[in-house]
């Protein structure tokens, strides 16, 4: 491939990425037409998808393929269970569950991480660069609309303390990508798995928007 690999998952799965972004939910979350509680049962939905990726990462992290992903300063588990604390109370975990698409979308994260390396990379890519970059508008967002401290308690999901430069640090990643240790088959099955990724999470946008529809 004469493309760069970074270049050629960005454009590749850009209509699927514009359909999840441009969600009837998400418009409405990020418009403000939403009560904190819609935004609550989203970061439960992160939850579980986070926890797939992350649970399945200590493994992964001497294989060809997918370890150089592998960096605890992305992670964030622990940063959703602050939130969720913050939004749910202590007894959180009591109360949250999945929607159907979001038991889906983790169960085919955790299979890549156990069955499919290259498959788990398309997964990180889709999930980590993305709270990097239109994270922050949800974080910006919901700091305005529901008045959570800045980056504070409620979207320390979207804070990435850890990372001093992101921008430096997104630059780094896409070096990744373009150096994976996969053929030019095997990157096509990537791509095809993050067009797969963002099809997942329209899919709880989906489901969201159907817990949430906006009142008239």
């Amino acid at each position: 491939m004469d493309t760069p690999f970074s270049t050629l998952i960005r454009t590749a799965s850009h209509e699927q990425h514009t359909e999840a972004e441009t969600s009837s939910f998400m418009g409405d979350l990020l418009g403000g037409r939403l009560a904190v509680d819609a935004y609550a049962r989203y970061t439960e939905q992160l939850w579980f998808v986070y926890k797939a990726l992350e649970d399945g990462a200590e493994a992964l992290r001497d294989d060809p393929v997918a370890g150089p992903f592998i960096q605890p300063e992305l992670f964030r588990t622990a940063a959703l269970e602050q939130d969720l604390a913050h939004l749910r109370g202590t007894g959180w975990r009591a109360g949250v569950s999945p929607l159907p698409a979001t038991v889906a979308y983790a169960e085919r994260v955790a299979e890549c991480a156990r069955d499919w390396p290259a498959g788990y990379v398309a997964h990180h890519y889709t999930r980590y660069l993305g709270d990097l970059s239109g994270g922050q508008i949800i974080r910006d967002k919901a700091e305005r609309t529901w008045g959570f401290a800045r980056k504070g308690d409620g979207v320390r999901f979207y804070v990435f303390d850890a990372i001093s430069n992101p921008a430096a640090f997104k630059r780094t990643y896409r070096e990744l990508l373009d150096g994976v240790n996969a053929d030019d088959l095997e990157k096509q099955r990537i791509v095809d798995e993050c067009k797969r990724a963002f099809a997942f999470n329209s899919a709880v946008f989906h489901e969201l928007g159907g817990e949430f529809p906006l009142s008239a």
